[in-house]
């Protein structure tokens, strides 16, 4: 059985080895000699990269969820999660159930907006922020209050679909309550709520 261990290269000539020195050599100076980001520099880059990914993201969905709600489809679609809710379902004694729809599309809307406004009103995004975190800290409760989130069809319980479809707001509220705290820090100390 042929040896796995690779055999060093042997140089054919002098020349040769000069030049891998050579190139070796002009390898070290470029390195040495290369500007460098410094490390703290190049934390706070991809801190604010990720600020700007989940606000804009946030403000993205709750834009898109939010008009969505003035839709009969959508009306119909969420009833029964706020009819099971404990702490919604009193709005459809009040309310029609398009009417409920649109009140939540135009807090999110809302919601939205006062976050899209964090570079320039940060204490006007920690509001926002507090009503993203809000909204869905209200959803994630949807996971507990639904029937049939869990598909006991399984030898282990596993998500529904409608659970499937309410998971993701965990990652959500998290990125809600990351984006009231970087709002949080950024507003002057005289702007904080």
């Amino acid at each position: 059985m042929p040896s796995t261990t690779p055999t060093p290269r042997v140089f054919q000539s002098e020349a040769e080895r000069n030049n891998k020195l050579a190139y070796d050599r002009q390898l070290a100076t470029l390195a040495a000699n290369a500007p460098s980001i410094p490390k703290e520099a190049g934390y706070k880059r991809l801190e604010k990269t990720g600020v700007y990914i989940a606000l804009y993201g946030l403000v993205i969905t709750l834009l898109l969820i939010g008009g969505f709600k003035f839709t009969s489809v959508e009306a119909q679609g969420i009833a029964g999660l706020i009819k099971h809710s404990p702490i919604l379902f009193w709005m459809y004694r009040l309310f029609s159930l398009q009417t409920v729809s649109n009140i939540i599309g135009l807090v999110e809307i809302a919601i939205a907006l006062l976050l899209a406004l964090r570079p320039v009103a940060p204490r006007l995004a920690v509001i926002g922020g507090v009503g993203a975190s809000l909204t869905f800290l209200t959803t994630v409760s949807f996971l507990l209050s639904t029937p049939g989130v869990i598909d006991h069809h399984f030898v282990l319980p596993a998500l529904s679909g409608i659970g499937q479809f309410l998971i993701k707001d965990v990652v959500l509220l998290g990125a809600a309550v990351f984006i009231t705290a970087d709002a949080l820090r950024v507003a002057p100390d005289s702007d904080r709520p």
